[in-house]
């Protein structure tokens, strides 16, 4: 059921953020220790979220939620910016923060290794380069990643 929860909430998103000039880049519905959690990743290319953002953004998705009645329990809606570390989720992301720190976790072992730190290089359909920080380089194709975010 959390999987329709957050199709559906990212379908709406997808459709409502781009005209305001914003960009979905996360969806979460959750159990957490206070309750239920839906949480909205947004951002902006040039110059950030601000409180503002995040104050239209969940104003208009809990209209959605209102009129969809998609959850019919109590939780907690939170819109925010991803942060520094944000996920890097589509190769979009990856040429958008191309010369910038990544860490990479992979779904199966390349050299011997699932884990990979280092500078996002070269982003073609066919690979992904990572420059990593002892000085070489590591290919990879965008599916076999399992989870990439910015680093610090």
């Amino acid at each position: 059921m959390s999987e329709f929860i957050v199709d559906k909430v990212e379908e709406f998103a997808e459709a409502l953020l781009p005209p305001m000039g914003l960009e979905l880049v996360e969806v979460q519905f959750r159990r957490e220790g206070h309750g239920w959690v839906l949480r909205l990743y947004i951002d902006r290319e040039e110059g950030g979220i601000s409180l503002d953002h995040c104050t239209e953004v969940s104003r208009e998705v809990n209209r959605f939620l209102d009129v969809e009645n998609l959850i019919d329990h109590a939780f907690h809606l939170e819109v925010s910016s991803p942060g520094l570390e944000r996920s890097l989720r589509s190769l979009a992301d990856f040429q958008r923060f191309q010369g910038e720190k990544a860490r990479v976790r992979l779904r199966e072992s390349l050299d011997g290794q699932k884990m990979f730190i280092g500078t996002i290089g070269q982003v073609t359909e066919e690979a992904i380069c990572l420059d990593i920080e002892d000085g070489g380089s590591v290919q990879f194709p965008f599916d076999l990643i399992s989870k990439a975010r910015l680093s610090l």
